[in-house]
């Protein structure tokens, strides 16, 4: 399974977060992020066709 809108969403929460000045929930959602890179990557282990990054064009913070 792709989990590729858990990044557009916590990405796009993110920079919400940033342009109106939020800086605890900016914090908390880079924290987010993160822990989703690693869970997501450790889950995929050993699957060929996991997407290890989020997908392209989007811009990860």
């Amino acid at each position: 399974m792709r989990h590729d809108w858990v990044f557009d969403v916590l990405s796009d929460l993110l920079a919400f977060a940033t342009r109106n000045d939020l800086p605890r929930l900016a914090a908390r959602v880079a924290e987010a992020l993160e822990e989703a890179r690693v869970e997501i990557a450790e889950s995929q282990d050993g699957q060929d066709d996991a997407p290890h990054a989020p997908p392209s064009g989007r811009q990860m913070h």
